[in-house]
């Protein structure tokens, strides 16, 4: 798979939005959303603005000129790292919802009837996929200390290593939920990613830039599990079927 198909994958998750059956199990994730990035954006813009007067008291006037430089990359990493942030925190309240509406997009998508009932799979499942989402975490903080520390001290090549960091742990939160339903360890599925990073590389960027944009924001992540899904369905199931036959062989 390619960059390009990994984009492709995220716009089609838009499409299912609308997908009659599914819009009951996309309006949580859907309001969660709305709620913390509506009190995620007052709070950005203050701490920007507040951060921007600092910056500029720390530049002498012989380094002025480099203000133009700067900050667009600062702001930028902010942005970004703010993304990061209330998605994490957006996926975590959402994340037996999210689970609950992957597996009723493959249902959707393979034609095959749910599983179990929705609400008792939700109540069942909730302490497991709790345990999953604090393996995400424990796989990222450290990760995500470390590159936030570079993109601050080397301008624009850290923003661009901490963009491709940041496109790489959304592209793991969304196709998780597929792998956590169909019984796939959470190392297992980093491991069939790795092997398709262009196009986790895509989605994840294409999720991460359309994340810091007002209104559309607020349905990316239902699009972006949605998506994530579709490229399950399509490609990685065969991926990660044929891989786990290979290794019990």
């Amino acid at each position: 798979m390619t960059v390009g198909d990994g984009v492709s994958y995220f716009f089609r998750g838009f499409g299912l939005l609308k997908t009659k059956g599914l819009k009951r199990f996309i309006l949580i994730p859907l309001i969660v959303n709305f709620i913390l990035f509506l009190s995620g954006f007052y709070y950005l813009f203050d701490v920007l603005g507040t951060n921007i007067t600092w910056l500029h008291e720390q530049i002498p006037d012989w380094l002025s000129w480099l203000e133009f430089i700067i900050y667009p990359f600062v702001i930028l990493l902010m942005v970004l790292l703010f993304g990061m942030f209330f998605t994490t925190v957006a996926n975590w309240i959402a994340a037996p919802f999210n689970g609950v509406l992957a597996e009723r997009v493959e249902m959707h998508l393979t034609g095959q009837a749910p599983r179990q009932d929705s609400l008792a799979a939700l109540i069942k499942a909730t302490p497991h996929t709790l345990k999953r989402e604090w393996k995400k975490l424990v796989y990222f903080l450290p990760r995500m200390v470390g590159f936030f520390l570079i993109g601050w001290f080397f301008p624009i090549i850290g923003q661009l290593i901490w963009f491709a960091f940041i496109a790489w742990v959304l592209a793991i939160q969304y196709c998780d939920y597929a792998f956590d339903n169909n019984r796939y360890s959470f190392d297992f599925m980093r491991y069939i990613l790795s092997q398709n990073k262009s196009a986790c590389f895509g989605f994840g960027a294409t999720v991460s830039v359309l994340t810091t944009l007002p209104f559309i924001n607020l349905f990316v992540m239902p699009a972006a599990i949605c998506g994530a899904t579709i490229m399950w369905v399509e490609n990685l199931e065969e991926q990660t079927r044929n891989q786990s036959l290979s290794e019990q062989q």
